[in-house]
């Protein structure tokens, strides 16, 4: 029960987060209004894929130094979740925009950015996919994963700020935190984005296990 205190917290930041998401008020902006509800599973959800990705580049880097293929399934199995929340991320951040902007894929330059990092990723899981033996895919694999984290950094944070951009935070115009991000509001959105990382991390511990015990079952451990 002591190893598990921390799933009973993400299964209540998530209720939470459910729950009060949809009944606390919400500031009352022009072209946003109701939508604005979505900051707590669009961006909570780009925080999880972030995270992920950091500690499968980490991963990444243990093995390279190491040579340890566990630290490869680690690597592999947060950059597979890590995918999935991106997918989340890019999903929610359409429909946003879909409301907000007009249309649901606009060629934003942060949805181009986030586009590419996506794709690069995919071709991530290509590459793994792509070969048998086990220390040559695990060692190509955590250099890729090394340059893909390397080039997502200026595709999300650096480029979409130098260029005219309309999402939040972009091109000039001010994030949701500088003024209109309320009390009321952080109340949810800081559980949420915990709650989230959580789930993340969860889903990945039980990916992890699942891929030892095959690593172990191969190799007759």
């Amino acid at each position: 029960m002591r190893q598990s205190w921390w799933k009973v917290v993400c299964v209540l930041l998530l209720g939470y987060t459910i729950v009060a998401g949809f009944l606390i008020p919400v500031p009352a902006l022009n072209i946003i209004n109701e939508t604005i509800r979505n900051l707590y599973f669009h961006v909570p959800m780009w925080f999880t894929m972030i995270i992920l990705f950091l500690v499968s580049f980490i991963y990444a880097i243990k093995y390279l130094r190491s040579g340890d293929l566990k630290h490869d399934i680690f690597s592999a199995e947060y950059t597979k979740v890590g995918i999935v929340f991106s997918i989340l991320g890019m999903l929610t951040g359409m429909e946003w925009a879909k409301y907000t902007w007009g249309e649901a894929w606009s060629n934003d330059p942060k949805q181009l950015g986030t586009a590419i990092s996506m794709l690069i990723y995919f071709a991530y899981l290509v590459l793994r996919g792509g070969m048998k033996d086990e220390e040559k895919r695990a060692k190509i694999s955590a250099v890729y994963n090394v340059f893909a984290f390397a080039l997502m950094i200026p595709l999300l944070w650096i480029l979409p700020r130098m260029v005219d951009s309309l999402h939040p935070g972009n091109g000039g115009n001010p994030g949701f935190n500088t003024y209109d991000l309320d009390k009321d509001m952080r109340m949810v959105f800081y559980p949420a984005v915990f709650g989230w990382i959580l789930l993340g991390v969860w889903i990945t511990t039980l990916k992890v296990r699942i891929s030892l015990i095959e690593y172990k079952r191969e190799n007759n451990f």
